[in-house]
């Protein structure tokens, strides 16, 4: 049985983006305040993320996806920044339903790929990427700036 969810865009502004997008955003990120969060949202919507929240059909915030489309040397992809589920949801297909319209989000935008990062130690999301067929393709390498 496919969960029942309606996907909506929330963009800065919208009440939704403090009382739904951000707690599942700390859930994910806690180090991510309230105001930290804000200012995170205000810029990355400028530079093309969108923020997209999955309500049940009791109009609860289900779960989260942030996602944004990127011209790259290697082809168009679409390139996942965060996708999350309620603590309290998880294994009840919100995350597979998500999925699926990322996936289709991509074929309409013209990708070739959806692309993310994920943590090393996160297990429990590498089965669920491995299990859509996804595949290690690289390692992502950081350094702070001193």
């Amino acid at each position: 049985m496919t969960v029942q969810l309606t996907m909506t865009e929330v963009v800065p502004g919208d009440p939704r983006m403090a009382a739904d997008v951000q707690p599942l955003l700390h859930a994910l990120r806690p180090a991510l305040t309230p105001e930290v969060c804000a200012a995170f949202v205000a810029e990355a919507h400028t530079q093309g993320l969108v923020f997209l929240a999955a309500y049940d059909v009791d109009g609860r915030c289900a779960g989260l996806a942030t996602y944004r489309v990127l011209a790259t040397s290697r082809g168009r992809v679409l390139f996942v920044d965060d996708l999350v589920t309620d603590p309290g949801r998880r294994s009840e297909g919100v995350g597979a339903r998500l999925w699926e319209e990322l996936e289709s989000r991509a074929a309409r935008a013209g990708c070739e790929r959806v692309e993310l990062d994920s943590g090393v130690t996160n297990g429990g999301a590498h089965r669920f990427y491995h299990a859509r067929g996804m595949s290690v393709s690289a390692f992502h390498f950081a350094s702070a700036l001193r």
